[in-house]
């Protein structure tokens, strides 16, 4: 059986650490901090690691919403490619500075590139 990317990036130790990254490279950009005003960022970090550790291979914990459902709202505000494109950007940054391979990166990439049609409601 193949090594999932979850289990090759260093598993839910390495997760969290993206996921704390990400946060706070994304709190920090301002194309993209004002969908987060008024989040409880606890609970949103939570949701994200048991969302990227089950997109990326590991346990299923996750019992958020679907992408599209989860970001309606997020839409409704004006959400669109460039946030998202500055999304992917904080994403690769992170795992850049987590000292993540290329080829890691990429497949991450690929993964969260295939949600831009739900997150974004097309």
């Amino acid at each position: 059986m193949s090594t999932s990317l979850f289990e090759k990036i260093g598993g839910e130790t390495a997760v969290n650490a993206a996921v704390d990254i990400f946060y706070r490279k994304v709190l920090a950009d301002d194309r993209i901090s004002s969908f987060f005003e008024g989040v409880d960022m606890d609970k949103q970090a939570s949701k994200q690691k048991a969302f990227l550790t089950l997109a990326f291979g590991g346990a299923n914990n996750y019992s958020g919403k679907d992408m599209r459902e989860g970001h309606a709202h997020l839409v409704a505000k004006g959400l669109n490619d460039s946030h998202f494109d500055a999304v992917m950007e904080n994403l690769g940054a992170t795992l850049t500075e987590l000292k993540v391979p290329a080829e890691l990166i990429s497949e991450a990439a690929a993964i969260a590139e295939s949600t831009r049609d739900d997150v974004l409601g097309r």
